[in-house]
């Protein structure tokens, strides 16, 4: 039983990790190898919250949020529209945005380790234990899991029961067709590419309640969240959040019967298996 809830509270965490990637992705099918230093941003802006202003960390999201969506918006428009605008087809947009955000990571990388230092970070916050069907459990890890599931049902709810959601979709289904109908298929990529990074800031906020962070380990993220892209099926928030469920429940079981240090080798295993068997992901349709 501890399994698998500490196995679902972490699969809750990934869910939201991979829910900002999903949408850059699978909408406006930029390739974000950023999106880890972006989470990291968020981790620090939420470190920063509570050391130094003494507020709850928390609280960083009502302006880490925003300022990210602003950002990523801008990122959008002045790195990435030029490439879409050159690019001949989808699996040549997908190939320079790629190098794009590669180079970006390490920009990011150079900037933050350049103002908040490359040393290891975290901070206590909700370290007390709390006790679900008979075991003790972190309330910094249960209350990330609660608002992790709240802004993935947020965002599902956003984009099946509202009209922007549904052009968002019909934009990540086909652009060429949706623009037919009225879409205004570049303003929903920048609006998908800026509300995802927005939405992998507000999840380094909530991971650094319990992960010690530093500049460099966005890598670590970024290969996470692509793991969860692929296994559920690119696009599909669904299947993301079922994906990041397998994940947390499979690095759990490892970490608790065999080794923790082969947590990262299980992911790799189980996404191997996933490109092997089903590559179209758990809830993608095969391509006729």
């Amino acid at each position: 039983m501890d399994i698998l809830i500490t196995g679902i509270l972490l699969g809750a965490t990934y869910s939201l990790l991979a829910m900002g990637l999903t949408l850059q992705y699978g909408v406006a099918r930029i390739m974000n190898l950023a999106n880890g230093e972006m989470l990291v941003a968020g981790a620090f802006g939420a470190f920063w919250v509570f050391t130094a202003q003494k507020l709850n960390p928390l609280l960083s999201l009502l302006v880490v949020v925003p300022l990210a969506f602003v950002v990523n918006a801008a990122i959008y428009r002045w790195l990435l529209v030029p490439l879409v605008k050159r690019s001949k087809s989808r699996g040549q947009l997908e190939v320079d945005s790629i190098l794009a955000t590669f180079g970006l990571s390490f920009a990011m990388v150079g900037i933050m380790r350049w103002a908040f230092g490359g040393e290891y970070f975290n901070y206590s916050f909700l370290a007390e234990p709390v006790t679900l069907f008979g075991s003790n459990f972190g309330l910094n890890r249960v209350t990330a899991a609660v608002l992790a599931a709240g802004v993935c049902a947020l965002v599902y709810l956003g984009l099946t029961a509202t009209r922007t959601g549904m052009a968002l979709r019909a934009v990540a289904v086909d652009p060429r067709s949706a623009s037919l109908v009225a879409i205004d298929v570049s303003r929903m990529n920048t609006l998908a590419f800026a509300l995802g990074g927005a939405i992998t800031a507000a999840a380094g906020g909530i991971l650094s309640t319990f992960l010690t962070m530093h500049a460099s380990i966005g890598v670590l993220f970024t290969m996470k969240a692509l793991i969860i892209v692929i296994m559920g099926g690119v696009g599909d928030v669904r299947g993301a959040i079922v994906a990041a469920l397998i994940l947390g429940l499979a690095e759990t079981a490892v970490a608790s019967l065999i080794d923790p240090g082969l947590t990262l080798a299980a992911a790799y295993l189980l996404f191997v298996l996933v490109l092997l068997f089903r590559p179209q992901g758990l809830f993608g349709r095969r391509a006729s």
